[in-house]
């Protein structure tokens, strides 16, 4: 028995990450790594400090984007990291910045 083709099921997951992820190029490194693995959704700054984003792409993908949230860039230090998988009808076309 074979399992799912995870290079080819689409996943659609929300994230929330908190620490020093504000001033930092959080977004702007998010926004490359995805554009590097084919994801797509968004992310943006939320007024209490934390960044959020929405990640839709193969599930292969998905895992190591997840993964590199964990910790972001570099300047970053995350201290809080929940996701959470969404069941959407929408297809995002590409990964932005808001």
């Amino acid at each position: 028995m074979e399992g799912p083709d995870l290079d080819k099921k689409m996943e659609t997951y929300y994230v929330r990450v908190r620490g020093v992820v504000q001033g930092v190029g959080f977004r702007h490194a998010t926004l490359r790594h995805a554009h590097a693995l084919g994801i797509t959704g968004w992310v943006a700054n939320v007024a209490d400090g934390s960044v959020e984003a929405m990640l839709q792409g193969p599930a292969n993908q998905i895992d190591r984007m997840l993964e590199w949230m964990r910790r972001g860039p570099p300047s970053a230090r995350v201290i809080d990291f929940v996701s959470e998988e969404r069941r959407v009808d929408k297809r995002f076309v590409r990964f932005e910045q808001h």
